[in-house]
């Protein structure tokens, strides 16, 4: 069993008489991409900048590498690379200056710099000033900059909010290389759930500060019944009643077509069967896996019913 390198215990946090964190409860294996999920307001960002410290948690709730973080904080910080948000760029500056000014603060070798750029793939662009970048290379000189001190753990908050697709693809590629090639854990917060999906080993969701799940992707998919049926037909909501009264929960509906979770393909003849006895045409049957957006649709709702 893979060690944790980050664990949260019933963290809690408050602004003024606001709880924006409710007994978190977070464990982050070695050598993952933990996808931290939530909608914007949920709680990611907060929890990322107590792991930081750069929101005070209290005593016993954060641990990194196996270690308390607030007696400990100067070794453990010094094996974790974040980028928060929007990459902190001179732009008057080039790329190379830029991590030459990163290198200096910290004390990395100079060679730390060419390594790096590599790594992002900015090293044909090194010497030009990062105000001709495009966003995607400022967020890649960004991951650069946490990239100076090797770290062990990096931590990233939305790296590819704003980027167009061609940047975003950058970008999961360049994650899923620190992973595999590198050995870098990954903290990964976001509310591209695609996205998330195309890298992440583990997941934690997260909903008006609380955890609504914690596990293996995998784990995810199963915790439900997994699939669903998706009816085109002619009398939406006559086929509505019919179906309700089969016992079966409508996920949505429009004016068109019928969604619904199943558990078997046993589902399909009897909805099928029902709804033909009822006189409604029934046009298409598509059984599908349930997605991410769907499960993590479905796991915010009960939050808020």
């Amino acid at each position: 069993m893979p060690k944790s390198i980050i664990q949260t215990n019933n963290l809690t946090f408050h602004f003024g008489s606001f709880k924006a964190l409710d007994q978190v409860n977070l464990n982050v294996p070695e050598g993952s991409i933990y996808g931290f999920l939530g909608p914007n307001g949920a709680g990611k960002t907060t929890t990322i900048r107590i792991l930081l410290d750069l929101f005070h948690s209290k005593p016993g709730q954060v641990k990194l590498f196996n270690k308390e973080l607030l007696p400990n904080k100067v070794e453990l910080l010094g094996k974790v690379g974040a980028l928060i948000e929007n990459p902190s760029i001179y732009k008057h500056l080039t790329g190379r200056q830029n991590l030459e000014v990163v290198r200096r603060m910290i004390g990395a070798p100079k060679s730390r710099i060419d390594e790096v750029l590599k790594i992002v793939r900015l090293t044909d662009n090194a010497n030009k000033k990062a105000k001709n970048y495009s966003l995607g290379m400022c967020q890649r000189l960004g991951l650069a900059s946490a990239l100076i001190s090797d770290p062990d753990l990096l931590i990233l908050d939305e790296p590819t909010n704003g980027l167009d697709p061609s940047g975003i693809i950058e970008m999961r590629e360049l994650i899923m290389r620190l992973n595999k090639e590198h050995g870098k854990t990954i903290f990964l917060s976001s509310h591209i759930l695609t996205e998330i999906e195309k890298m992440a080993t583990d997941v934690a969701i997260i909903d008006q500060g609380k955890i609504m799940y914690e596990g293996k992707l995998d784990g995810l998919h199963s915790n439900d019944s997994g699939q669903f049926l998706e009816i085109k037909l002619d009398n939406v909501q006559k086929a509505i009643e019919v179906i309700k009264e089969l016992n079966y929960t409508i996920s949505e509906h429009d004016s068109k077509t019928i969604t619904l979770p199943i558990s078997d393909k046993t589902d399909i003849s009897k909805i099928n069967k029902a709804l033909v006895q009822n006189d409604i045409e029934v046009y298409q049957l598509k059984s599908t896996e349930e997605t991410l957006e769907a499960i993590f649709l479905n796991l915010t709702k009960k939050l808020d019913q």
